[in-house]
Formats: structure tokens, C-alpha cells, sequence
């Protein structure tokens, strides 16, 4: 049976899209949580585009369940984290000029950056999990320089065309879990997933979380936050 964390970035992307108080990312978590989620995701950028330090205190107090705070492995973010000490960090590569995520870190390229700010965060009892595509050689990676958890980009399957392609991005995504598996490591997967995409999944149960924020605020523009979260929160615990 696997669990529902909620992203809560995108309601923060309404408010600022007004510059004023609501709605309120804070809030929205705590209906997540009181409709079945068992996580709560935040996203603190660089240049606070949507999530702010204030979000970041309140949830820290607030959340009941499990917090996982994404960032980028910088100084600035790593000092506040070990400041706020969040339940998980998650880290994720970043760009002033995306709108959002747009695929998994390159451990591979710099490992030893990346074991530091690991090692740095678990210092202050942080759990650190890893964005990473669904490639075996950088989840190795992953593993070898300290990770306890891989969080799967499911973009590029989530973003297919076509059958054909969404099967071939899928059967890069189960090679991956099972070589996370293989390696102990905890799993999760998000990015793109909504609530027809996330179906296939069902026959992964090595997954243990899904990450989902974008297609539950659409969704709860429609039928309301709690209805949304408790929908998509059912369909992963069959899983």
C-alpha cells in the first residue's frame, strides 16, 4: 500500500500570482493531511517564487504527518534546513529560468558536492532523499554517497505523446525501482503524475510514496482540496 505526499507549491503559486495572503499553503496542508495524506512536500527556491521562509516555519510547525522540504544543494538552502530540520530534505536541481522541475539531478557529475550536503544535513538527523531520473547508474551513485531515498522522475513518462513512448519511459522507470530496491533504498516517484497517469503504477508496488501537488490543486479547483487529496489518496493506497 502505498502513500499519498502532497505538494503544496502550486497553491502558494496562486497566491503570489495576487501578491496577497491567500490561499494559504499552510492551510491547504493541514486539509491534505485531514483527507488521508501522509506527507506534506514544499519546494523553497532560491528566489521564493512561491513557497516562502514564513511557509516554510509554519508547516515545520504545523504538519502532523512527515515534511519534506525540496531544495538545491547550496549553502543557503542547507543552512536552513539544518536550521528548520524538516522530516526529509529532497534534493533537486535547479533553474532561475524553469517553471518547474524539469528532470533529476546529475549526481553523477559532482558526487563529492553532493555527499557533503547529504552529510551535512544528516548531521542534524535529516533524512535526504535524491530527485533523480530513472537511471540505475546514478541511483548507484545516489546510494554510494549517502542518499536513503530515491524519488524517481516520472516527468518524461508522464509527459509521453504516445503509448509506445509511455511504456518505454514506464519500463525505465521499473528498472530503476528495482535497482533501488536492490540497493535498500527507499522509493518514491513524482513529477506529471495525475490521476489517469498514475494508474499504471499499480503494478510497481515497490514504490512506497507518490509526490503529487499540480494535478490535485487542478483538481480541487473543480471539486473542492480535501475531495481532491482523498481521491488521489485512495487510488495509491491500492497500489
Amino acid at each position: 500500500m502505498a502513500r499519498l505526499a502532497v505538494n503544496v507549491d502550486h497553491v502558494a503559486t496562486v497566491r503570489q500570482a495576487r501578491g496577497i495572503s491567500e490561499p494559504d499553503p499552510v492551510l491547504a496542508a493541514g486539509i491534505a493531511e485531514l483527507a488521508g495524506a501522509e506527507g506534506i512536500i514544499c519546494h523553497l527556491r532560491e528566489d521564493r517564487r512561491h513557497i516562502n521562509d514564513r511557509d516554510l516555519s509554519l508547516l515545520r510547525q504545523t504538519v502532523k504527518t512527515k515534511l519534506n522540504m525540496e531544495m538545491a544543494a547550496v549553502p543557503e538552502m542547507i543552512g536552513i534546513a539544518r536550521k528548520v530540520k524538516p522530516d526529509l530534505v529532497t534534493l533537486v536541481p535547479e533553474r532561475r529560468e524553469e517553471l518547474t522541475t524539469e528532470g533529476g539531478l546529475d549526481v553523477k557529475s559532482n558526487p563529492d558536492h553532493y555527499k557533503k550536503g547529504i552529510s551535512q544535513l544528516k548531521e542534524k538527523g535529516i533524512h535526504v532523499s535524491l530527485f533523480l531520473d530513472p537511471d540505475p547508474v546514478q541511483i548507484e551513485i545516489g546510494h554510494r554517497i549517502g542518499a536513503d531515498i530515491v524519488e524517481i522522475h516520472t516527468g518524461h513518462y508522464s509527459e509521453a505523446k504516445k503509448e509506445s513512448e509511455a511504456q518505454k519511459e514506464f519500463d525505465r522507470i521499473a528498472k530503476a525501482v528495482d535497482t533501488a530496491f536492490g540497493l535498500n533504498l527507499g522509493i518514491s516517484a513524482g513529477h506529471g503524475l495525475n490521476y489517469v497517469n498514475v494508474k499504471r503504477f499499480q503494478s510497481l508496488p515497490k514504490i512506497e510514496e507518490y509526490s503529487i501537488g499540480h494535478s490535485i490543486v487542478v483538481r480541487a479547483i473543480y471539486a473542492g482540496f480535501e475531495r481532491a487529496v482523498r481521491e488521489m489518496a485512495d487510488l495509491v493506497r491500492d497500489f
